[in-house]
């Protein structure tokens, strides 16, 4: 229905954004845990390319079939005990991820707006 057009990406963005405060968290539990990687988790690339791939009318139909992944940086070793968590680098990214949430909760919370707006003026 077009009136939810622009939620199921929304919805994604939030799954994603709330899996990647896990995964920072995670990452920041074990900074002291020798041989311990990091992981990230990649969603946006993912969602930017089956949006291209679907075409901009069919951008909810693409959101639908993108998830998030975690993926672990086994490539890179920052510390003598083998692991490569770095902390100010989470700290950065845990910022980050704070802020998308909040401007995607925005957002969604504007549309629901409109839409409550709309059924009551309708």
């Amino acid at each position: 229905m077009d009136m939810f057009r622009g939620l199921g990406g929304l919805e994604r963005g939030l799954e994603a954004s709330w899996m990647r405060n896990s995964t920072i968290l995670n990452n920041v539990a074990n900074v002291d845990t020798p041989d311990f990687k990091a992981s990230h988790v990649e969603f946006e690339d993912l969602y930017k390319a089956a949006i291209e791939e679907a075409g901009s009318e069919d951008a909810d139909k693409a959101a639908e079939g993108v998830r998030a992944v975690v993926v672990q940086d086994d490539d890179t070793t920052y510390r003598m005990d083998g692991g490569n968590v770095d902390i100010d680098k989470q700290m950065t990214d845990l910022a980050k991820n704070v802020i998308y949430y909040n401007t995607l909760t925005t957002k969604a919370s504007g549309q629901i707006n409109q839409l409550r707006m709309a059924i009551k003026e309708g």
